[in-house]
């Protein structure tokens, strides 16, 4: 098990998939308990305060699951404030998402990709499926006022890392003579130079769609996400006012 100091370390590398890595980490932390919660904040700093809001609602959490069986032993998560699990909240259902797509067969995968494009507007959206056809994954059509429309070619990348140029340039290989509309969805990210390559002039351009606009776009559509509408109540001491009677 790695102490406390070595997790918070690399939780400062993290450049990439920010609260999804941070939280992953902080769950580390939690089961290997080097020092208090508030140590492992203070030495986290500014930059990854969230390290310590995640670790904040797990514990908060573990809590509910205590009272529940009726164990109310807990101490660190007093101190919560709502902003705070709501941050930790929102990091939350983006590591369960993740996960959940992660764990999905890749022909599953692609399916969902059909139908955020068909319920984003596409009117017409195959999945080909077939194997030796360039990564290309499926077919889609866009139509433009009622007049005009064009094909999409997309593929459909099941990633915990990132992508690079490379595969953005083989895809783009295999829409040459086919289409002109380039897609890449992936549950992982791509790299700067996959972000060049994909608009690169004199190059037909290639549309990216990384793991947080994916996410995104799954709760916008409200596919396999449902949001609720929560209110809390935050309570200010004004000592001002105290000291003014």
């Amino acid at each position: 098990m790695r102490s406390g100091k070595e997790v918070l370390q690399d939780a400062k590398r993290v450049k990439v998939g920010f609260r999804r890595q941070i939280a992953l980490l902080s769950q580390e932390w939690l089961g290997d308990k080097h020092g208090t919660l508030q140590e492992f904040i203070d030495k986290a700093g500014p930059v990854n305060i969230e390290v310590g809001l995640v670790v904040k609602e797990q514990i908060w959490q573990e809590k509910k699951s205590k009272e529940g069986a009726g164990d109310t032993d807990s101490d660190d998560s007093d101190d919560m404030l709502p902003e705070e699990d709501e941050s930790a909240a929102d990091g939350a259902w983006r590591d369960r998402l993740f996960t959940t797509l992660t764990n999905m067969h890749p022909s599953a995968f692609e399916r969902l990709c059909q139908r955020i494009l068909r319920e984003s507007g596409f009117t017409q959206v195959d999945v080909t499926g077939r194997s030796g056809d360039g990564g290309i994954d499926g077919i889609g059509v866009v139509r433009i006022g009622g007049f005009l429309s064009f094909r999409v070619l997309f593929q459909c990348k099941r990633y915990t890392g990132s992508i690079g140029a490379g595969a953005v340039r083989d895809f783009r290989g295999a829409m040459i003579g086919r289409t002109d509309k380039g897609l890449i969805v992936t549950t992982g990210n791509f790299t700067p130079a996959a972000v060049r390559e994909a608009t690169r002039d004199g190059a037909p351009e290639i549309n990216l769609i990384d793991g947080e606009q994916l996410m995104d776009k799954l709760k916008e559509l409200a596919l396999g996400v449902k949001t609720e509408e929560v209110v809390t109540e935050r309570v200010i001491i004004d000592e001002k006012w105290f000291s003014g009677i």
